[in-house]
């Protein structure tokens, strides 16, 4: 039977996490020889093998990883606190207590929030003048119309004067 076009013969796919032969193979010679490779290891990077060496410091002092920082911010309560915060978030770069990197994520942090800040204020803004344009409306609408000497109604105010 031939598969038809745009259709997989697997609709399914793979199972996830599942192995090939080889792996599953080569995962169980490793465990068996694990003591050994290790020993071996340990005695290239005594030996002077940069490789060897590099392999076990990684093991034995692992990279950083996402830790919280300590940093004095001030809180940001409005968008003319960011300047406060950035002036904070490059002294502790300077002084050495973060790194610049940190630094960049944590200005990328305010800058990201001042934005839905200025987003929030903006939406504020847009909905009291909606409600401002939509009370003006009624309160047109419900005025009387205004009539000239004569009793006939006119378009404006202005006719009149």
């Amino acid at each position: 039977m031939q598969f038809q076009k745009g259709q997989s013969g697997n609709p399914a796919g793979r199972p996830r996490r599942s192995q090939n032969r080889a792996s599953v193979c080569m995962q169980e010679m490793l465990e068996r020889e694990a003591e050994k490779l290790v020993k071996k290891a340990v005695e290239l990077a005594m030996a002077g093998n940069i490789g060897a060496l590099r392999l076990c410091l990684d093991r034995l002092v692992p990279a950083p990883g996402n830790e919280p920082l300590v940093c004095e911010m001030p809180p940001l309560a409005k968008t003319a606190d960011a300047v406060a915060a950035i002036a904070g978030i490059a002294s502790a770069a300077v002084a050495g207590d973060i790194s610049a990197d940190e630094a960049a994520k944590l200005a990328k942090v305010v800058s990201l929030y001042i934005n839905t800040l200025e987003a929030h204020d903006f939406e504020d803004r847009l909905a009291q003048l909606e409600r401002a344009d939509h009370a003006r409306a009624e309160a047109v609408r419900k005025e009387p119309p205004i009539c000239n000497d004569a009793g006939a109604p006119t378009m404006s105010r202005k006719a009149d004067a």
